[in-house]
């Protein structure tokens, strides 16, 4: 039985699928499985079963969760007391348009200034609140999210706005995986415009969404300052609807401040820096290649 097996357990647990656990890890879904089908070999039992769409606990799992949810955070603290000057990683979740356009220029600026390895995983808003109670991850990145010990707080304002084609069609609203997170701010902004599901098309990511809107395919909603350069291009026009500009914010979300990590607080205190809110505003522009760190990959944390 090991930490990975372990974490896999709970993450499936907590988020009730392999394909959300794999989502907020940031690894495949087979990876996950495997994972989860070791530990359950070794300790006789299924752990989780499916019940409709999602996996529910066995008893014994039941009893197995608070137990592997401890050892899970004990792992790390383990590391950080047998290396105490090295600062434990910082576990990130996020959004989807988050995660594609803004994680890597600024969780590496991050690592550069603080010399704190940080792991990014995508999650839907609703599935943040249990990892970050579990201490599965450190900070949530995204909309507001809330729940008991948790605090959410803004750290971008911004505008969501529709874009697409000059002569494209304007019966289809296309989106990439965030767009389905009814917490989200383009899901918000769909029930605002009462657009039903059958004019909803989704793409693997947010980039191609805008790709089929500048081909006329249809609009999609895009954060105003991520699309700036397109629209600058002509590659994308901005289309009015009777719900946009949107006014929106990017939130932070991490435990309170006497039951978070260090690293956590030292990300949340990057957060209002020039420096970070520059990346977010404009995160094409990169950072210098003297600056970059790659980021590190793990198949589970733990």
């Amino acid at each position: 039985m090991t930490l990975s097996q372990l974490g896999a357990f709970v993450y499936v647990a907590r988020l009730g699928s392999v394909k959300a656990a794999a989502r907020a890890l940031g690894v495949s879904e087979p990876a996950v499985s495997q994972s989860l089908a070791q530990l359950r070999r070794h300790l006789g039992d299924p752990l989780v079963t499916r019940s409709g769409s999602r996996m529910v606990l066995t008893e014994a799992g039941g009893r197995l969760l608070g137990i592997a949810s401890q050892i899970v955070a004990l792992g790390a603290e383990a590391v950080a007391a047998v290396q105490p000057g090295r600062t434990a990683p910082l576990r990130v979740v996020m959004d989807g348009t988050f995660a594609e356009h803004v994680a890597g220029p600024l969780l590496c600026l991050f690592n550069q200034r603080k010399a704190v390895d940080a792991a990014g995983g995508v999650a839907a808003t609703a599935e943040m609140p249990p990892l970050l109670a579990a201490r599965l991850a450190d900070v949530a990145l995204g909309a507001q999210v809330s729940g008991p010990g948790l605090v959410s707080k803004p750290v971008l304002r911004c505008r969501l706005i529709a874009v697409g084609s000059p002569r494209g069609r304007r019966d289809h609203w296309l989106v990439g995986p965030s767009g389905t997170d009814p917490a989200g701010d383009s899901g918000r902004l769909l029930r605002l415009l009462r657009v039903p599901e059958s004019q909803v098309r989704v793409f693997a990511n947010q980039t191609a969404a805008w790709k089929a809107a500048a081909d006329g395919a249809g609009l999609a909603p895009a954060t105003a300052h991520l699309v700036a350069g397109r629209l600058r291009r002509g590659d994308l026009v901005a289309v009015e609807t009777p719900a946009t500009p949107l006014a929106a914010y990017w939130y932070a979300t991490a435990l309170e401040p006497g039951s978070r990590s260090a690293a956590a607080g030292a990300f949340l205190d990057f957060l209002t820096t020039p420096a970070a809110t520059q990346v977010m505003r404009a995160p094409a522009d990169g950072i210098p290649r003297s600056r970059f760190r790659p980021p590190v990959h793990v198949s589970i944390w733990s």
